[in-house]
């Protein structure tokens, strides 16, 4: 293997775990006069959630949906960040298929 490809690896890892979610230590609670977060930390926390997920198997601290949040609009924008993801991975799937000439059954 040769160095450089090491070095992009190790890359790519410290820029994905820079992504991950707050402890939820960090995030202000409703009445304590810091700011619980809202719908745009909701979609980012949506779309981080499979990175999110893997390193809170790893670090008990880190959780994939913050709990300090401001109710319908913050879980609307996870929502919307968890099927963005989603959405994306099954447009792929419909255009492979459809460029090997799948058929579908009418």
């Amino acid at each position: 293997m040769k160095w450089y490809y090491v070095i992009f690896v190790l890359l790519v890892v410290v820029l994905l775990t820079g992504c991950a979610a707050n402890t939820n230590e960090m995030i202000g609670t409703a009445g304590t006069g810091q700011e619980v977060v809202g719908f745009w930390l909701g979609l980012w926390y949506g779309m981080i959630s499979p990175i999110s997920f893997i390193v809170s198997l790893l670090d008990s601290d880190i959780g994939i949906y913050e709990i300090h949040n401001n109710g319908n609009w913050y879980n609307f924008g996870f929502l919307l960040g968890i099927g963005g993801g989603a959405s994306q991975g099954i447009s792929r799937i419909d255009k492979s298929s459809a460029s090997r000439g799948a058929s579908h059954p009418h």
